[in-house]
């Protein structure tokens, strides 16, 4: 199904964002792992976000986190001390996808992804064998599928059951900082796929 442009927009326009946080790890529904420490010590960035468009709301300006050593993997966004959601790092859009437990195939249209190319599974109840906000590795890509793995090269996880509905996949970026240093989320969106 596919939702109007305009309900999406309203779906949007009705959340509140405040402010962007930055974890190490997938943050769940509660805003678990946000990053913590550091001199300057990492915070919340308070940002604001435009109003929607075409089923997509986006940050209106750049932020900088000051972050220790650590790697961060996925931003979250808050109204004021309520968890709203989060996103992979990176700035990919989300995509619907189904899956062939017979093939232990994901289909997605035009997904765009490369063999080793890193990518997550959120929203919702991943295929069976998969875990909610892991870190995979697609292999045996072509236009519409791909498989994946639990490590680059790796061997193709054997996916055992249809995903949840709303489920969707996405690419993301590890950034590993070494010793401290700033974090940008220079664009982020929001959106609700088709």
């Amino acid at each position: 199904m596919t939702w109007p442009a305009a309900t999406k927009n309203g779906l949007l326009d009705g959340l509140t964002f405040t402010h962007a946080s930055a974890h190490t790890d997938f943050p769940g529904s509660t805003g678990a792992s946000e990053v913590t420490g550091g001199t300057p010590a990492y915070a919340k960035k308070a940002i604001t976000m435009n109003a929607a468009s075409g089923g997509i709301r986006a940050l209106n300006a750049s932020v900088a986190f000051d972050v220790p050593a650590c790697t961060v993997k996925w931003l979250g966004f808050w109204n004021s001390g309520t968890f709203l959601g989060s996103a992979p790092n990176g700035g990919a859009t989300p995509k619907n996808f189904m899956s062939v437990a017979s093939s232990d195939t994901v289909y997605a249209a035009g997904h765009g992804y490369s063999d080793t190319q890193k990518v997550v599974f959120f929203n919702g109840t991943p295929p069976g064998g998969l875990t909610e906000g892991v870190t995979y590795f697609v292999r045996d890509s072509a236009t519409d599928t791909f498989k994946v793995a639990a490590t680059s090269g790796g061997v193709a996880i054997d996916l055992t059951s249809a995903p949840s509905f709303g489920c969707v996949v996405c690419a993301i970026t590890e950034d590993v900082y070494a010793s401290q240093g700033t974090h940008t989320l220079s664009s982020a969106s929001y959106v609700v796929p088709d």
